[in-house]
């Protein structure tokens, strides 16, 4: 994490607007079109973002793979996320309901029946440790009234799989990056997946 912004930092970003939960906002910032886009960069960055997001919470912006922690009015830590696939993308707003250092994972049964060879030997689960596919540590997100929605921004064991959509659902980070952003949040901390 860098204190100081450059210009790279400053490309544009599509974040969700929270007087409306549902609501989208439109690009914070537009670089010149001469601009080229920088290369995706999953490392930790402070960035500049626009006022009016809750202090504290966390905003996922799918189709640009990056997590959001906004720390001040105004300022973020950007962090590189893995998506579900096109078809498994969950979207919606929640809270962070329960954290686990090295979790457990039990794959669920649209998963065991989408592909049964690579998932139903972890029907009973799965106990937590260096090869989970949750990682390090998992933030479950659970609704408004404490329903696990049985989404997870977690670890990963594919670190290769950051800045693409190829999970199934859940939001993935680099080991390090989770563990960073698990010390940070609390309980009831709101999340906002677009």
């Amino acid at each position: 994490m860098t204190g100081r912004m450059n210009r790279r930092q400053m490309m544009m970003l599509s974040l969700p607007i929270l007087a409306a939960p549902s609501a989208l906002l439109a690009q914070a910032a537009t670089p010149a079109a001469a601009t080229p886009r920088p290369a995706y960069d999953p490392a930790p960055t402070e960035v500049a973002i626009r006022d009016g997001f809750e202090v504290g919470s966390i905003i996922v912006v799918s189709d640009k793979y990056y997590l959001y922690h906004v720390i001040a009015p105004g300022r973020a830590v950007r962090y590189g996320v893995a998506v579900g696939t096109a078809e498994l993308v969950w979207k919606g707003r929640a809270v962070v309901g329960r954290k686990v250092e090295w979790p457990s994972w039990t794959p669920t049964q649209a998963m065991i029946e989408r592909k049964p060879e690579q998932y139903a030997k972890y029907a009973n689960g799965m106990p937590g440790g260096p090869q989970n596919p949750l990682g390090a540590r998992a933030l479950y997100l659970h609704t408004l009234s404490g329903q696990d929605t049985a989404i997870r921004i977690h670890g990963t064991t594919e670190p290769g799989s950051i800045g693409r959509a190829v999970s199934n659902g859940c939001i993935r980070m680099r080991n390090e990056a989770v563990m960073d952003l698990f010390d940070k949040v609390p309980l009831g901390t709101p999340v906002y997946v677009y």
